[in-house]
């Protein structure tokens, strides 16, 4: 069977249907090969039922201080079970409502694998066993990427484990070591210890969410030593020995002290590795990078016709950084120009309590760059919302080049800061001053107002502090 189209897109994961749907939205014909279900990891075993699974601890540490706010229960009995079953509950919700959108744009959906033969053809083995060879102008690959291991260390999916397996899991063990403490791992950290998993976090560098601002990273440690997780940061994994009875992990600080670490189970986030093997990217022409899509600012690939987005690019392995490129990806096939992204206005959030949010450059690295740094900080401690919430944990922290008054980078952390964001991503991009955050009123009492003091106290003095 043979068919032809306009465009076709490999993996639909948040980077595929969202090109996928723009792309017919502009009036192109199009196919998305996907091999096992829509929204990808994302939607399936990421983040959205990671995002779940952390409201259900959210609540039992809520109920756990019922003190606090006038109430007390004899004992809190909670249900790991029921809380993935909710979990996929939603995440099969928002699969169904990709797959309702791919309907109602006409986009052809293949159930396969596929591999590209030629700059414009692409043969999908169809999960049915059948086979069809499709050809098309234009080809985005949109694959992903998968977790990164150990070397030297196998993932059996029992004892030694990934997310995806973590997400699986319908019971939880009673103790566990995590190796890496970026989102993933502190996010699972903060989750299993709140069902009463004994959890210890093995992290290589000096400080837990290595990526983020120091002082964000101390404020999450501050958290976890009071949630009792063990934090040995600056350590790096020497071996690790599955058995029977659970899993030994052999660890070694930076001065060379060794410890085995005993657990049930050991989960590895440490990382991502690209999904572009056997797909026929090098034999077409495409380059590669350690196995990432080398692509411009326009998402194109050495070959012309051929696209790439997502996570396997190797730019930001985030879902909504996906559909940014597949957005961009899908209106160059269909002739528009949209601006390139701007990678340094990327949104990261880390859900665990209390959440961390940030983008664009940390001080550090602003001074690195030997920009003429200015630093905003407040904290929410005083915020009226912050202490109506009983939460009242971490700061606002704003760096601004003082040159120029433009805004380099804003690091969050406290309660819901992952949906402060947005205007600061909309500040950034647009190119507003922080004296614009500072004198737009916002809202009393809103934890929002806690950017606008941070804003204040960049060329000048906080209103409340």
């Amino acid at each position: 069977m043979n068919e032809k189209r306009d465009l076709i897109i490999i993996g639909g994961g948040p980077g595929g249907y969202v090109a996928a749907i723009r792309a017919a939205q502009l009036g192109l014909g199009v196919t998305l090969v996907e091999q096992e279900h829509l929204g990808g990891v994302c939607l399936n075993w990421g983040c959205i039922p990671t995002k779940s699974l952390l409201r259900n601890a959210e609540v039992i540490s809520l109920l756990n201080e019922g003190k606090s706010f006038g109430f007390t229960l004899e004992s809190v009995q909670a249900d790991y079970g029921a809380a993935v079953q909710r979990s996929r509950r939603v995440a099969d919700r928002l699969v169904k409502g990709v797959a309702a959108l791919m309907k109602k744009n006409d986009v052809q959906v293949l159930e396969g694998t596929g591999r590209l033969t030629g700059p414009d053809t692409v043969q999908v083995a169809l999960n049915d066993g059948q086979s069809i060879a499709l050809q098309a102008g234009h080809v985005i690959v949109a694959t992903g990427s998968q977790a990164r291991a150990i070397p030297g260390v196998e993932v059996d999916g029992e004892r030694v484990i990934t997310a995806r397996h973590a997400l699986e899991m319908r019971e939880l063990p009673q103790s566990a070591v995590i190796v890496g403490a970026g989102p993933i791992g502190v996010e699972f950290a903060y989750l299993w210890q709140t069902y009463g998993v004994a959890v210890t976090v093995v992290e290589m560098t000096p400080r837990l969410l290595p990526l983020e601002d120091e002082q964000v990273s101390a404020e999450i440690e501050k958290a976890f030593r009071r949630y009792k997780v063990r934090a040995l940061t600056a350590t790096r994994v020497v071996s690790v020995h599955p058995s029977a009875d659970g899993v030994t992990v052999q660890v070694q600080g930076s001065s060379g002290q060794q410890e085995t670490l005993a657990a049930d189970k050991t989960l590895v986030a440490i990382g991502v590795r690209p999904n572009s093997a056997d797909m026929g990217l090098e034999e077409v022409g495409v380059e590669l990078r350690q196995g990432w899509v080398v692509v411009d600012e326009a998402m194109r690939t050495t070959v012309p016709g051929i696209w790439a987005i997502g996570d396997v690019t190797g730019k930001l392995p985030l879902a909504h950084v996906a559909s940014a490129q597949g957005i961009v990806a899908a209106e160059r096939i269909a002739g528009l120009a949209p601006p390139p992204l701007d990678y340094d206005a990327i949104p990261r959030c880390t859900y665990c309590q209390p959440q961390a949010a940030s983008f664009g450059l940390t001080e550090a690295q602003a001074r690195e760059q030997g920009y003429d740094v200015r630093v905003g900080t407040f904290p929410f401690l005083p915020n009226g919302k912050a202490l109506a919430l009983d939460d009242n944990r971490g700061f606002v922290k704003l760096v601004a080049d003082g040159a120029t008054e433009r805004l380099l980078g804003g690091h969050l952390v406290g309660p819901e800061v992952t949906e402060l964001l947005p205007e600061l991503i909309l500040a950034r991009s647009a190119g507003l001053s922080p004296a614009a955050i500072a004198r737009s009123i916002h809202a009393h009492p809103t934890l929002g107002e806690a950017l606008a003091e941070a804003a204040h106290g960049l060329f000048g003095s906080p209103i409340h502090l």
